[in-house]
Formats: structure tokens, sequence, C-alpha cells
């Protein structure tokens, strides 16, 4: 199914774009989720090929692509699996603050790296006592010899283990009131003195997406890498989230997509009491309900991608949008898991990655029971 914001020339990436994960990417995914990373020669070759921030300008070594090619690059990369995350997280999520909030020189220095697969990004949000509250965060700064000096620590950091770049949430102004006016975002480069990397975190799914701890003990930021204003930092993710929370939506339901593909197949191939268990009633109507399901969760997510590539604020429908194809991605995935039988809870089957991997869908970019608060205040209930 493609969205009425598709065009030729999006079926064209989205054509060569397959051909190369048939060649670069599903062979070696077992490999990566055995790993726990996706490793840097992959992101390489997406830079290589145009895939990494199509969007970025020319002159940074982008091609000005419209929404509809991130569109594409994250559909496909998810019926890859949903531990290439951090490449879209990477894409469509962290280089937009720098390209949205940067200064020219700022742009200069990062920009055509993150094209290339030179720079991976992160952005570190989450703490270990703050999650959704971000005014709550207590990862904070001081000014000394010209420099920011930070302190704290973030968790759940998509990417973490491996990026050369991470845009972190911080306090300038702890005594700001009200609190979120204190925040700013500050971009900790690599080798920055005072940072660390902590340790790789065990999750239940997404074992080829690394995810981390981040620890700042009196990390030097060199004040030319404060991002936007001081003070501003709260207003700019607000103005993000509506992009980051859609993208967790384009996934969730190319996720949906594969497992009815794979549970189709399965069934129609499978027999039970000398006939296949596709002619059985039950699996028909377990797999036309869930049809049914991902078909209208589809049409209304084109819909609201179409709306944000036309510019409009369209916060409502994307907090929507993400809670409805979240919720539904783990409904599909138990419902697809049951059909397969006890195949269905082995490795060896896709399915079992599949329903791993669903849950957190409903948790990170904002947990779908603030959404919910979102929706509830934009229809005047609070």
């Amino acid at each position: 199914m493609k969205g009425p914001y598709i065009t030729e020339e999006h079926e064209i990436l989205r054509k060569s774009l397959r051909k190369f994960l048939e060649k670069e990417a599903y062979p070696f995914y077992n490999e990566w989720e055995k790993a726990g990373k996706v490793p840097r020669g992959f992101w390489k070759k997406l830079g290589e090929q145009g895939y990494l921030c199509p969007w970025v300008g020319e002159e940074y070594g982008g091609f000005g692509a419209d929404f509809g090619y991130s569109v594409v690059l994250n559909e496909e990369l998810e019926k890859v699996g949903t531990g290439l995350i951090g490449v879209g997280l990477h894409n469509d999520i962290v280089v937009p603050y720098l390209e949205a909030y940067g200064t020219d020189e700022q742009k200069k220095r990062w920009l055509p790296k993150c094209t290339t697969g030179e720079c991976i990004t992160a952005i570190a949000m989450t703490e270990p006592g703050a999650g959704s509250d971000l005014a709550s965060i207590r990862t904070t700064t001081i000014e000394k010899e010209g420099a920011y000096i930070l302190n704290g620590e973030k968790t759940f950091i998509t990417n973490g283990i491996q990026a050369d770049l991470v845009i972190v949430v911080c306090k300038t102004d702890p005594k700001a009131v009200p609190p979120h006016k204190g925040i700013s975002l500050l971009v900790v480069e690599r080798d920055t003195p005072g940072f660390l990397s902590g340790k790789k975190l065990e999750k239940i799914g997404l074992h080829s997406q690394d995810t981390s701890e981040l620890i700042f003990e009196d990390a030097k930021v060199p004040k030319r890498n404060l991002l936007g204003q001081q003070g501003e930092g709260f207003y700019y993710l607000m103005n993000q989230l509506q992009q980051e929370r859609l993208i967790v939506g384009i996934g969730a339901i190319a996720a949906c997509e594969r497992m009815l593909e794979l549970t189709i197949d399965y069934v129609k191939e499978r027999k039970a009491f000398g006939r296949s268990i596709a002619s059985f009633q039950n699996t028909q109507f377990k797999i036309a309900e869930l049809q049914t399901e991902v078909d209208i969760g589809r049409t209304f997510l084109d819909r609201t991608i179409e709306s944000h590539m036309q510019g409009e604020n369209v916060v409502k429908e994307v907090s929507m949008a993400k809670w409805w194809t979240t919720d539904l991605v783990k409904k599909v995935a138990v419902e697809c898991m049951q059909l397969h039988g006890g195949y269905g809870y082995m490795e060896e089957y896709e399915i079992a990655r599949r329903f791993r991997d669903a849950p957190v869908t409903a948790i990170y970019a904002g947990s779908n029971e603030i959404m919910k608060t979102i929706i509830a205040k934009k229809i005047g209930l609070r």
C-alpha cells in the first residue's frame, strides 16, 4: 500500500534501497543481533548510496529530498528489522535539530559527515529519574573559562555506544521558573573530556540496536556547541517531537505489514488435520481482523504524513497515530505468533524476534499514556 505522497521517484528509491538491503543487510542481520550492534561499515555504505539524511541541502552532502524519501527509507529498514531504528533516529530525528537550530558554522562542521556515515548521532533526553517529564531533568551545566561544564547521567540512549555527536538536553539555568525555561541543548562530541559512554544496556528486544547509558563528569563542552539559543531547548524539543513520533508510527505500521505477510505465507504452508491452517475459519477471521485494523491504521497514518509534509501542525493526529499504531503492532505480534504455533516461539522464525521488538515502541518517543494526555488536551479536556 502506498500513500498519496509517494511518487514515481520515491518508488525508484524504494526499488534501489530494497536491492541494496537484500545484499548488505538481510544476510547479516542475525549476526548483528548476536553482536548487539549494527557495524559502522554498514553506516558508511548507507552514506555512499545517499541513504543518510537525503533531505539535507546539496551544500552539505544531501540532495534536498522531501519527507516522502524518509518514509520509504524507514519502511524498508523496518522490514529488515526494528533494530535498525538507529538509522531512522539519525536521519529524521537527531540531524534535523542540527539543520533547524545550528549556525552556519555548525552545519558546515557536522552535516556533511552525517550524510556520509562518518558521524553517527544520538539525542540524550531520558535520565535514570526523568523520562517523559523533561522539566525534571537533573543534568546541569555551569559556565567556566568560556565553556559549559556538564554533569549528569542519561540512559536508554539509542546509538549511545557508537555515537560521534550527542545532542544533550540539560539545564543551563537550574533555578529557572518555570523549570522548562532553563533547558538548553548542547552538542557533545565523542572526544570531549569528561564524556563517558556507560555500559551497554541488555534489552529484551532490539538486540542489534546499541543502547547505552551516557555519563558526564565535568565534561568541558565549548560554548560554540550550544545549539540554538540558551534556555530555548524545551521549545525546540516540542517543535521536533511531531516528526519523531511520526517516524515511530511509520515503523510500527511497516512492522505490522511485515508480520502479516510472514503469517499469511506460513498458514498457507502449514498443515493440520490434513489441510492448511489457512483453511480454518478461525485463522481466516483472525487475519481478516488484523488486516482490517492495519489498513485503517495505514490510511490514517498516510493522511497524517501528507499533512506533515504540507507543514501543518498535526500534533494531535501524530499523537493519535503513535499510540494507535504502536498498540496495534503489539497486538499483531501476539496474534501472529499464536498462528505460528510452537514454531512462533523458535528463534529461527522471524516472528519471534518481532514479538520481542514490538512492545518498546509504545514506550519510546513519549509513552502512549503521554500521547493520550496530549490528545485530551488538544480536544479541550484540560
